[in-house]
Formats: C-alpha cells, sequence, structure tokens
C-alpha cells in the first residue's frame, strides 16, 4: 500500500468516476484502475462496485474511506508544517547559556531574532558553560552561547572578547585617580565573583602573575550583587564590561585602567554539534548571531540594550 493508491481511492469516491478521478490526479485512467487494484488485493477485499451509472464504495470501502482520507490529511498537514518551518513561520529554538551572557547579552541578541521571526517559540536554559557544553551533548538544546569551550564533536564560532575592568564607587577616594597599579590595588578589599566561573579565576590570575595577595573582602555568585556590593563601597571588582556597562554609562561606578597591565579577556563563543546539522530554525538564529557580532561587530552596549 503506498500514498498513490490511496490519492486515487479517495478521488474515485469523491468524483465516483475512474476517469474524472484520473483527470484530477492528472493521471491515465488505466493508471487509476491499477492502483485501485492494487489497493484491493492489498486489503483483500473490493473497494468499488461499478455500474450503469458510475462507480460507488462498496461496504468495506466506505469503511476505510475515512482512515484513508486521515492519512492524506496528515500528510499534507505535515507538509504544510515543513514549508511553514522552512519559512520560518513556526518551529521552536531551545538555546543554552552561560549565565551571564544570557543575562546582559541574550536579551538584545533575541530582540532581533524574535522581530524578523515572531512565530518561533524560543526557550533558554542557563548554566555554567561546562553545563551548557552537556546540554547540547545531550540534546537538550541546539545552540549555546558560553566562554570558549573545546570538545571534538562541538563546533566553535567565537563572537567577542568579553573584556574584565576594574570597577569601583564612583566617590572612592580610589576612583578620583584614574589609575592603579596591581600592587595598590592589593591594599584595597576586594570583591570577587563566582568562585567556579572564568571570571574568578581570570581575576586571580591577575594578582599571582603580579605576586600580589589580594585583600578578598567578599566572594559572591550573583553578577547583580557583586555590582551592587561595589556600588556600595564594599570594596572594588574586576566584572565583565557586558555587565556593567550600563553602570559605566550613568556613572555609578567608574572603571579604574590598570598601570602597565592588560585588562584580562575570554572569548564568548556560539556553539553547535558537528554530528547534528542545524535545522532551519537554529541556521536562522546562528546566522543573525554571526551578523550582530561578527560582520558588524557593533558596541557591547548596543547590544545589551537591546
Amino acid at each position: 500500500m503506498d500514498l498513490g493508491q490511496l490519492e486515487a481511492f479517495v478521488q474515485v469516491s469523491n468524483q465516483r468516476s475512474f476517469s474524472r478521478a484520473a483527470e484530477a490526479l492528472f493521471l491515465t485512467q488505466p493508471s487509476v484502475t491499477a492502483r485501485i487494484q492494487a489497493l484491493e488485493r492489498d486489503l483483500g477485499e473490493r473497494l468499488f462496485e461499478r455500474s450503469g451509472r458510475g462507480v460507488r464504495l462498496t461496504e468495506v470501502g466506505s469503511c476505510f474511506l475515512p482512515h484513508a482520507e486521515h492519512v492524506l490529511k496528515a500528510l499534507n498537514e505535515g507538509r504544510d508544517a515543513i514549508d511553514a518551518l522552512r519559512n520560518l513561520q513556526s518551529g521552536s529554538l531551545i538555546i543554552a547559556s552561560a549565565t551571564t551572557v544570557s543575562t546582559y547579552i541574550l536579551p538584545g541578541v533575541l530582540k532581533n531574532f524574535r522581530s524578523r521571526f515572531p512565530r518561533v517559540e524560543v526557550s533558554v536554559r542557563t548554566g555554567r558553560s561546562e553545563q551548557v557544553l552537556q546540554m547540547l551533548l545531550a540534546d537538550e538544546a541546539q545552540v549555546g552561547l558560553v566562554r570558549a569551550v573545546y570538545h571534538q564533536d562541538i563546533e566553535t564560532r567565537g563572537l567577542i572578547e568579553d573584556e574584565l575592568v576594574l570597577v569601583v564607587n564612583a566617590d572612592d577616594d580610589l576612583a578620583r585617580q584614574g589609575t592603579v597599579t596591581v600592587e595598590q590595588l592589593g591594599d584595597h578589599p576586594f570583591i570577587f565573583f563566582d568562585r567556579n566561573s572564568s571570571y574568578y579565576s581570570l581575576a586571580q590570575g591577575l594578582f599571582r602573575q603580579n605576586g600580589v595577595v589580594p585583600r578578598i573582602q567578599m566572594e559572591l555568585d550573583s553578577m547583580e550583587a557583586s555590582k551592587k556590593m561595589v556600588e556600595e563601597g564594599l570594596g572594588v571588582a574586576m566584572l565583565p564590561r557586558i555587565a556593567v556597562e550600563r553602570e559605566l554609562v550613568s556613572g555609578v561606578l567608574r572603571e579604574m585602567e590598570l598601570v602597565g597591565v592588560r585588562n584580562p579577556t575570554r572569548q564568548i563563543a556560539l556553539i553547535s554539534r558537528r554530528s547534528r546539522p542545524l535545522g532551519p530554525v537554529a541556521q536562522a538564529f546562528v546566522e543573525i548571531v554571526q551578523e550582530i557580532f561578527v560582520k558588524n561587530r557593533p558596541q557591547l552596549s548596543a547590544v545589551a540594550a537591546g
């Protein structure tokens, strides 16, 4: 049994004529007759009775007709769904994202994406970069946004260099200096963000490379809490520029230049599985992300603001 046989059966039952069914299907009458005969052999029953006034369904044919119509309707709906997905009029997208990226970068990216494809359903799952990697490997997400990670089954597309900047309360005496050495920084209470994150490692590495032991004021696992502590003058911190851009623009926080030292950076990347080709929705998202970060290289503040 094949779809051609079902199409012929439904058309003959609707047209009550083999010749008119053949015209509707753009086939010859013998071709339609052959399909009906093959279907009857498969079912082991006659489906039509022929008379001088045309053909009519047998009792078996009447019983089988709604099922054949259901199969053809489901097939057409499936084709329509594929067309809609191909044209990005529907579909779903699951993104796995590092927490900082999902907070300060992803909203602007998704605003752009949704303005073009408003009917696509988007879900975002967050975690550390290693957790995001595992989500992709477990097929729990189609694409990920993380610090650059490496795995044999992962394709990594570098997007931006995420720079850590030294920030202080705008009214702090240190802010009026404008610059500070790492050695001088060691005399100030320091706020570290998330011991298990790459930001913590980068900040600690800055002190180690210069032989300085920082005065640890506190460690926090929340980026927003870290910023608030600095705003209240409880210490200074090395935080990603993408997270403090608005506070720097508003003047709540002040960026300090580290004398003779380059600010640490980490690469933010878009990742996907090599062994699982991207579908049209995920591919459209990748193209928009690359358009934003690779082709145009916009200011991060514009992206974060959406």
